[in-house]
Parts: structure tokens; sequence; C-alpha cells
């Protein structure tokens, strides 16, 4: 296979320079069965061969102070380090993306009192919680982030900051959420809307069904939108078929986009109605963000999915974020976007490949992020996971790799061991390995007893 063709280059990311260093990935499978090497350089995908045709740049002045290349524990460099990495028996992926995430309230679960608001504090939770999703793949995050009542500006000046502390490794934008914006109450809400734009957050938002005139809360988002050219990203659950109408009818063709979500009410309507429905969200071209970890906070009902089939038959844009990351609404939140995807598949009958859509192609999409593919050219924005197929990745997606603007920025690796047994290595099983250590090749090692390999 001859090296892929460069492809149009695309805008810079927000987050500052792309890393110069470079990276070889050598015997990474594809979903299309392939087994390739990937050469990243300057944040993005160099070239994509053959196994075994590419060879790494020697560029180790490029490396960031203090990086190591060479193998670290498992495979391939430590994050944040350049050199050769070799995913045999990784599958590559480009890599997730969540365009629903609430920083400034995940980890609250347990947290014996009321949740503080501190700048600190949310920093702090913020911090933890991007990169506990970095570690699951998401190399770029949109965070909806309450303004006044209790937490004023504060929340989103921490998340901001954290926004800032994290660069390089992740893409964390900002949606303002408002509580009330329309009536007298509404004044106040207006005016730090436009003040937390000013601030630095990338797009306005909010719950319009918790506002007393819902559709007024719709035409003030649009409005400040429309001031500021911000993209629109609203929580509903679009369980009333003539506002959802109204909000299409407004939101139709308005730039950069609108995206709302979790929508699980499109599934308690009558089939006509929800169909209806569907078919007015796509000829607006707004995005449907579903939930299927769970709903967040803002929403009544538990379940955060819409009737995914259905939207995408009828043309709509549908991504998936996590919402909830262990807070009151969802104790057990993961933020996993393989678990969304995972659940897309296993609950709601999408493709193994239609549903890590949802979670990377879809998500970026509605994040306003360039398109990746495995592919020169492209952004270096990948996920290496144990497997050889989508179905097995999203099923046992334990050890990960993830590459944000092309350097390895985190790495997530399991073992399973199993006891002693006389037949599995006959059988030839993997992950059956004989032997102090089973081999990273999943067979395990001659002779002894005892097996270890690391986990898919």
């Amino acid at each position: 296979m001859p090296d892929s063709q460069p492809q149009p280059p695309h805008s810079p990311s927000p987050s500052g320079p792309a890393d110069r260093g470079s990276l070889l990935l050598s015997g990474a499978r594809l979903t299309d069965g392939r087994t390739v090497d990937v050469r990243l350089h300057g944040g993005r995908i160099e070239a994509v061969g053959t196994a075994g045709s590419l060879t790494p740049r020697r560029t180790l002045g490029n490396l960031p102070p203090g990086s190591v290349p060479g193998p670290g524990p498992g495979p391939g460099p430590r994050p944040g380090s350049g050199g050769h990495l070799d995913l045999g028996g990784y599958l590559l992926l480009p890599a997730p993306a969540d365009p629903h995430v609430h920083a400034d309230t995940a980890l609250t679960a347990d947290v014996p009192g009321p949740v503080s608001y501190q700048p600190e504090d949310v920093q702090r939770r913020a911090t933890e919680a991007a990169l506990l999703q970095l570690g699951h793949g998401a190399t770029a995050l949109r965070a909806h982030v309450r303004v006044g009542d209790v937490a004023g500006l504060g929340a989103l000046t921490a998340v901001l900051r954290t926004r800032r502390s994290l660069r390089g490794l992740t893409e964390l934008t900002t949606v303002a959420m408002p509580r009330v914006l329309t009536g007298a109450a509404g004044a106040d809400g207006l005016a730090m809307l436009r003040d937390a734009v000013k601030m630095g957050a990338e797009v306005v938002g909010g719950c319009p069904d918790l506002d007393p005139d819902p559709a007024g809360y719709v035409e003030a988002v649009l409005e400040v939108a429309a001031e500021h050219g911000c993209p629109v990203d609203l929580h509903t659950d679009a369980a009333d078929p003539a506002r959802l109408a109204r909000l299409a009818a407004m939101a139709g063709g308005l730039r950069p986009g609108v995206a709302i979500g979790p929508c699980d009410g499109l599934g308690r309507l009558p089939a006509d109605a929800a169909s209806r429905a569907a078919d007015q969200l796509a000829a607006a071209g707004v995005t449907v963000v579903c939930l299927p970890q769970g709903a967040c906070g803002t929403a009544d009902h538990p379940d955060g999915t819409a009737p995914v089939r259905l939207l995408r038959a009828a043309g709509v844009r549908v991504a998936a974020g996590s919402g909830a990351l262990r807070d009151v609404s969802n104790p057990v939140g993961r933020g996993d976007p393989l678990e969304a995807a995972y659940l897309l598949a296993s609950r709601h009958g999408l493709r193994p490949e239609e549903a890590y859509e949802a979670v990377s192609a879809a998500a970026r999409s509605a994040l306003g992020l360039p398109e990746v593919r495995v592919e020169a050219g492209f952004p270096a924005e990948l996920v290496a996971v144990r497997g050889d197929r989508l179905s097995g990745a999203l099923s046992l997606a334990y050890s990960r790799i993830v590459v944000h603007r092309g350097r390895v920025v985190a790495r997530t690796s399991a073992v399973r061991e199993y006891g002693d047994s006389t037949t599995a290595p006959d059988l030839g099983l993997p992950r059956q390995g004989g032997g102090g250590r089973g081999r990273r090749d999943g067979r395990g090692g001659p002779g002894g007893h005892g097996g270890r390999g690391d986990m898919t």
C-alpha cells in the first residue's frame, strides 16, 4: 500500500502551536483490517504506509524538555515523549471527543454538605475530571458551566483557568449556562451571559425548560450568540413538540451552529410527532447530543438517550456525550466516550461503526473541530485500544494510548492474570500465558505455571 495522499490543511487548533516532535506508530491495526505504520510530525499525520515501510524521524532535539524517548513501562514512549511506539495488538482510531460534560459539578457525589463553588475547588475538580476523560481517550471536551446564582462567574473563571493549565494535553471549551433569562429576574442572567462571553466562554447555552418563558429564553440566547458569533448549545428534553418546532425554526441556519440535548423526551412522544420533530431538526441543521450514560442534573429523567435511530434516519447529526461525571445526578458516571458508544450499540441498535462515529466524527463536528482520519494530512488526534476489531474495542477497552497534537499524552495499561490451568495452553487461548509473565502477543510464555497478559 502506498503512503496515503496528503489532505488539505485544516485550521489550527485553538490551543496554540502544534508540538513539533515526531512519533512513529508502527504495526497498528485499522478498522478496515490493514496493519500500518503511521508517522506523526508537527501535530499532524505525516504519512501512512504498510507495516514496516516507514522509519521514525531522528529529531530528539524536537522533544519537549525532560521527555525521554524509549520504552518506559509497556510498549513505546511515555506520555510527552517522541520517538517510536510499537502498536502491535492495538486498534488505532480517531480520538473521541466529548461535547457534553459538567466540569464544575464533576466528582461531587460523595462531598458531604453543600458543594463548594469556590474557584480553587472548582478548578481542582475540573482538572481531575478532564484528566480522567483524557485517559479514556477524549482529547476535546465541551464543559457546560453554570453562571449566576450561587456560582456567579466564579465557576466559569475556574474552568477557564483549567483550560489554560491543560493546554497541550486536551482541548477544553466552555458553555455559559444562565438559569433564567426572561422577565425581571432574567435581566441579571442576560447581563451575566454577556459578561461570560467577554471573559472567554466560547459557547452560549443553558436550559430553556427551566425558564418561565422557554421560547423567550431561546430568543435571548440566540441574540447573544449572533452578537458575538458564538455557537449555541442548549439543554432540553424536547418533550414538547410545539416548543421544539419553534426552537428549530429560530435556530435554522444559525452559524456557527446549534446543538441541543439530551432530547430524551423525543422517545416518549407518539411516533408521528417524534418523526415530525426529527424532520424539523434535520431541516434546521441542529445537532442532537444524546447522553447514553445517563442524563445530567438539568434533566428530570435518568435516561439521557434520544431515539438515535429515528434521528439518524431523518438526517439529524447525532453526537454522544457523557453528561454527569460522578455528581449527584449520576454518582457512578464514568465520562468514558467508548462506554457511550458501547451503550449506543448494545442498547440502541447502532452498528459499532455508527456508535463510534457518534463519539468521534459527529462529536468533533458538534464542537466545530476538523475531521480526523488515519490518513496523511489530518490532525494527529488518535487513540489506540488493545484489540483488533472495533466491536472488541468497544466491549473490552481496558488498555489505551492517547495521542493529542502528535504526542502521547495519556496511557492506561491493564493486566489480566489467571490461576494454574492444564488445558488452557493446549487450547491456544489468548491471554492464557504460562510462565511468570505472559507474552505481549497474548499467547503466553513457554512452560511454568500461572498466567499473565495485558488486558484487551
